[in-house]
């Protein structure tokens, strides 16, 4: 009889071990869909600034219009990408960055632009955005490096594996 409660004992221990390693998986898990959602929340408040910034700059009507063109191109990408896969979206994100200091740095030759109290605010918002977009991607990073970690690791790797967590 002493042997039986051993083996429930041990059993149970070892259920309510896997419960709790599955726990913390799911809340990982969650954390990094969680985070991935506030980097996507600052980048359409990106995408939505962006209209206002090229519909300020075409009122300077010396400004080049190239310029303006690749922008907006490039935001038309961005929003293209949204449903396709994340390398995609990184590229079509990397363009709409490149668009966007191609813009501020050709505005430097334009005194009234620069001057503009709407422009300044436009670039001001999108600055602050873009520190957003950088502290979203550093929780982002560390929320997946921990869910990685935690997926690797023995023996949660065993839970993790049987359960599909990867």
């Amino acid at each position: 009889m002493g042997l039986l409660y051993l083996v429930l004992a041990i059993i149970f221990i070892i259920f309510i071990w896997a419960v709790v390693v599955f726990n913390s998986l799911v809340t990982k898990r969650n954390r990094v869909k969680n985070a991935w959602s506030d980097i996507d929340v600052q980048l359409k408040k990106r995408y939505d600034l962006v209209p206002n910034l090229v519909e300020t700059v075409k009122g300077y009507k010396d400004y080049e219009a190239s310029v303006l063109e690749k922008v907006t191109q490039a935001r038309t990408s961005v929003l293209q990408a949204q449903k396709e896969s994340v390398a995609s979206r990184a590229e079509a994100e990397n363009m709409l960055s490149s668009a966007l200091k191609t813009l501020f740095a050709v505005s430097e030759n334009y005194p009234q632009l620069r001057a503009s109290e709407n422009f300044q605010k436009l670039q001001q918002e999108l600055a602050n955005l873009e520190n957003d977009i950088q502290s979203a991607r550093r929780y982002y990073n560390a929320a997946v490096r921990e869910f990685n970690i935690a997926v690797q690791v023995f023996p949660a790797n065993l839970i993790a594996g049987l359960l599909g967590f990867q």
